[in-house]
């Protein structure tokens, strides 16, 4: 069940807990408690010497039996200067833990006093605390049997926060934007964590027309047949060694007035369910997080779920490549020279550098359909990236400066971080082949595979379109929490690109 927030001005009713938000100063507003209990909340926070109103920090206090509330939890923001709705979200969902062992149902939440240049309003903290609790309260219980289904279901967890506060009226429009990210990001997080016995390519293309459809995308699923008749020689070689057949997921919002002029903007994703190597197999330790290798077609299809709930005002094409990667006796190989919907021939040297495969048909066929204007490609490429950036940053590659500044301060404001990589004609050439047009793996091996894969890739744009491919390797999956992120997929990407289009093409 989703976390319900809502705003309001009035006087709170009864709810398990008052949360009185508090800065570095340590001044929560008292007023909603009598005379007693604020003199108890005064009293504990005097006696929690490590109680310093950091971001994320939170001290419980019982109330008097007369209290609306069983007891007061001080919530620390942190420095109110420095306060934005980044670290306003971090509080909200470092709080939320805590609360859930706490066994707290219902709160109401009371904000904490800004100072007079504060970088942000109070109506917009709500907003962001409500999005940081919401996010946080992502989790996977799908295949739980009936009796842990059962014995979770009893147990008490936050299933509604009213913020309450005369300005915080206003923040009720601004969450229901944020809500509709939070959409897109938990269906992301949802097909990430999803088994790839019940995720494969036909079962997840049908899902995708299922969650899609009701919101007015329109879906058109391309099986092997269309695929083959369409010449998606490279994506279909991949798939070729599975019993799954492949498929290819277009999807399409027409969002903008009839009188906007030119092409749609496009998202592409790379949909492995499942990625074993191949014939180049991969080493049995953590072959079972391969099922995170779809986490670029699950972020382009969570981000048309976020367009298309809040109406985006945009023509926007988002297609997926989905094929399962299996070794077997019709399984391509190392050695084979495949041909791709852009003509071009591709040898193979490794059948586990197949996403670029996928996505090289991909990028032909939403160029050749539809002459978007911008493209952005997302895909668990590369363990490279993840030598150079780790978990922390995803790298993006784009050949249009314009392109990386708006991208760059879409991701800011939405705190995935990006780091820009270069696209240089070294890795573009050390992708040719000797013996056909291209070879899938470059020459140097590892070194700077991140990057000749972005120049493979490259190979498929045509002149003058804006491109950006974003390696999600590193950042599509996460092993531990964070503050608005549990462990598992992440749905990474969603909402950078959601702001992206907002703010440039909107």
């Amino acid at each position: 069940m989703t976390l319900t927030c809502s705003f309001t001005s009035k006087a709170p009713a009864k709810a398990d807990a008052f949360i009185l938000c508090t800065g570095a100063d340590l001044k929560p507003d008292l007023s909603v408690l009598s005379k007693g209990d604020s003199a108890l909340v005064k009293a504990a926070m005097k006696n929690a010497k490590n109680f310093k109103g950091e971001n994320g920090q939170v001290l419980s206090v019982p109330l008097s039996s007369a209290a609306k509330a069983g007891r007061a939890l001080v919530l620390g923001l942190g420095d109110l200067k420095k306060l934005d709705a980044l670290k306003a979200e971090a509080a909200g969902g470092k709080a939320l833990p805590f609360l859930k062992s706490m066994g707290i149902e219902s709160a109401s939440i009371f904000g904490a006093k800004l100072p007079a240049k504060s970088k942000i309003s109070e109506s917009d903290v709500a907003a962001h605390m409500a999005l940081g609790l919401r996010l946080r309260s992502y989790h996977f219980d799908a295949y739980k049997g009936k009796d842990a289904k059962a014995k979770a279901a009893k147990k008490p967890k936050l299933k509604k926060a009213v913020f309450v506060g005369g300005k915080f009226a206003a923040a009720s429009k601004l969450y229901k934007r944020l809500a509709a990210s939070a959409d897109g990001i938990e269906l992301a997080r949802d097909l990430i964590n999803m088994p790839p016995n019940d995720l494969y390519p036909d079962s997840y293309a049908k899902l995708i027309a299922k969650e899609l459809k009701p919101l007015g995308v329109q879906v058109e699923v391309l099986d092997e047949k269309k695929m083959k008749t369409l010449g998606m020689g490279a994506a279909l070689a991949v798939g070729q060694g599975s019993a799954r057949p492949s498929r290819v997921v277009v999807m399409r919002w027409n969002g903008a007035s009839k009188t906007k002029k030119g092409g749609p903007i496009a998202f592409v994703g790379k949909g492995v369910t499942f990625d074993t190597g191949g014939i180049s197999i991969k080493p049995a330790g953590g072959m079972d997080e391969m099922k995170m290798d779809m986490g670029g077609s699950a972020a382009v299809v969570g981000l048309m779920k976020s367009l298309a709930t809040r109406k985006a005002k945009a023509n926007v094409v988002g297609i997926v490549g989905l094929v399962e990667n299996m070794p077997s006796s019709n399984a391509y190989r190392p050695g084979d020279i495949i041909t791709s919907m852009a003509g071009k021939t591709i040898e193979v040297l490794n059948t586990d550098a197949e996403g670029r495969l996928v996505l090289a048909d991909a990028l032909t066929y939403v160029q050749k359909k539809y002459k978007p204007k911008m493209i952005v490609d997302l895909a668990t490429l590369t363990g490279a990236i993840m030598v150079a950036l780790g978990f922390e940053y995803c790298g993006v590659f784009s050949n249009d400066d314009t392109l990386w500044k708006n991208m760059s301060a879409a991701a800011e404001k939405s705190g995935e971080k990006i780091w820009r990589m270069p696209l240089d004609e070294a890795f573009r050439t050390e992708m040719e082949s000797s013996v056909a047009d291209l070879k899938n793996l470059g020459s140097l091996g590892r070194w700077g595979g991140a990057c000749s894969a972005a120049g493979f890739l490259e190979h498929f744009i045509d002149k003058d379109v804006k491109w950006s491919h974003w390696d999600i390797a590193g950042t599509a999956w996460w092993k531990s929490d964070k503050p608005t992120t549990p462990k598992g997929g992440t749905g990474f990407g969603v909402r950078s690109l959601d702001q992206l289009v907002e703010e440039a093409y909107e």
